[in-house]
């Protein structure tokens, strides 16, 4: 029998469980309000305070950022048009450390997302952590196990939870109307541009604290025109659109195929091409998980066509058909002809999600820093077989991929490329390492264990370390 909306949304997010916190841990704030601090705000954290102050039983008390200029101007912004004054801090850890603050909001470049979030839950504050909630795989289990040590809520950023468009797909297809889940694919069509190649390296902005900025990481030059955002694309700070967009999409991959841990093993194609510049990461990826339902998830960062008809997104295909929708609260059920049978639309605010379980105690699985951990580390292991691979020709890369799944999405990839006249018999495709895992203990094994299992963790620069 289908499961109503209402029902499917009072239980977990195909866990059926809930987490719970004893009640000291719950919001403090003298009137019932939840204290709020928003850590890092150039970009999407703007967005996350707008979500924040049309949520019922929160105030947004502090800012935080390391960049003075940014932090005055919000803090003027929030004054002047919401009537709302803030402490200003710049440095976390003493954002972490006010006895004024019950939850923090972190919004901060990837390499620092896990470390704040780890401070903050062992300074007794909840936290809401956007995507990745993790840098690594390492820091990400770190991140779970803190929620629990800490007896705090911490929940991802990955608002497909919270849209019942979603959920009522996955009802339709507990129903049985278009048959067993076969594959969960995910999808980042979106063009990116060069980021520029700097002829010598570059200062940061006189208002940015370089020092707290770069964190766990050591204080390097910058090798980057744009600071405060094409961080995404180099290693020490990002993990490229597959860790950027890509944990939304493979979250979505696993709530339907019934949020496992990590897969048996991995394999990743791509390279960087079509420009030279001084990004990093791949920008035309693929990377394929062995699941008993497989996952797959494509990145295509030069001009492209949609994949049936999605730029981004998901499709889930299914016995009978599939479900696709995009990046947002929508999605549709299909035929094997290609023809919508049923739609899906709605959501619910992922940030009165937080808020409420900050004051209730009770997370639902789907949301929490386990399950946020699980779907960031698909990104990172996918990184890190690309990392260990070798530029190859195609017809190598042909031979060595067997299963249709991972040989169709490298057929797609080349006629990408031939579109964007990319030659890749001259510019070389890395065929990345087929990496082997135990997904109880989250470690590479076999053969090429000795060179993956070091990538599992970042370097921490005294003062900036992960102790939970």
């Amino acid at each position: 029998m289908k499961l109503s909306r209402r029902h499917f949304l009072s239980t977990s997010a195909f866990a059926g469980a809930f987490t719970f916190i004893p009640s000291i841990a719950r919001a403090a704030s003298p009137n019932g309000d939840l204290r709020v601090c928003l850590i890092g705000f150039n970009s999407r954290g703007k967005g996350l305070a707008g979500e924040l102050l049309k949520c019922t039983n929160a105030k947004l008390v502090a800012l935080c950022d390391v960049d003075s200029a940014v932090l005055d101007s919000y803090a003027a912004e929030l004054e002047t048009k919401h009537n709302i004054k803030v402490t200003k801090f710049s440095d976390y850890r003493k954002a972490c450390e006010s006895k004024e603050i019950d939850a923090v909001i972190i919004a901060t470049p990837n390499h620092t997302h896990s470390l704040i979030a780890t401070t903050a839950a062992a300074n007794g504050k909840h936290a809401y952590v956007e995507k990745p909630v993790s840098h690594n795989v390492w820091e990400g289990r770190q991140l779970a196990n803190s929620a629990n040590k800490y007896k705090v809520i911490i929940q991802h950023g990955f608002q497909r939870r919270s849209e019942t468009a979603w959920h009522e797909a996955y009802d339709f297809i507990k129903s049985g109307a278009i048959g067993k889940v076969k594959l969960a694919r995910g999808f980042c069509y979106k063009p990116r541009p060069s980021i520029g190649k700097v002829a010598a390296p570059k200062a940061a902005p006189a208002t940015v604290n370089y020092d707290l900025w770069c964190g766990p990481r050591e204080v390097s030059p910058i090798h980057r025109e744009k600071f405060h955002y094409d961080w995404h694309w180099q290693f020490d700070y990002g993990n490229g659109d597959l860790g950027n967009q890509g944990p939304h999409q493979l979250d979505v991959c696993r709530m339907f195929t019934g949020d496992p841990k990590l897969p048996t093993s991995v394999i990743s194609v791509g390279a960087r091409l079509g420009y030279q510049d001084d990004g990093q990461w791949a920008n035309t990826q693929m990377c394929y998980f062995d699941y008993p339902v497989p996952i797959i998830f494509e990145v295509r960062g030069l001009p492209t066509k949609p994949y049936k008809d999605h730029p981004f997104g998901n499709l889930i295909e299914c016995e009978g058909g599939y479900i696709a929708g995009g990046h947002g609260p929508k999605c549709d059920a299909f035929d094997k002809d290609g023809k919508i049978i049923q739609s899906f639309q709605g959501s619910k605010s992922h940030m009165q999600s937080f808020v409420d379980s900050c004051h209730s105690g009770k997370i639902d699985a789907g949301k929490t820093a386990e399950s946020g951990h699980l779907s960031s580390a698909l990104a990172h292991v996918g990184n890190i077989s690309w990392k260990l691979g070798t530029p190859t020709k195609p017809a190598a890369i042909r031979e060595a991929i067997s299963n249709n799944i991972a040989s169709d999405a490298f057929a797609r990839m080349l006629t990408h490329l031939e579109d964007n006249k990319v030659d890749p018999e001259k510019d070389l495709i890395t065929l990345g390492k087929n990496l082997t895992i135990d997904p109880e203990k989250e470690i590479f094994t076999g053969p090429d264990a000795d060179l993956a299992n070091p990538l599992l963790k970042g370097s921490y620069r005294k003062g900036f370390e992960i102790n939970i």
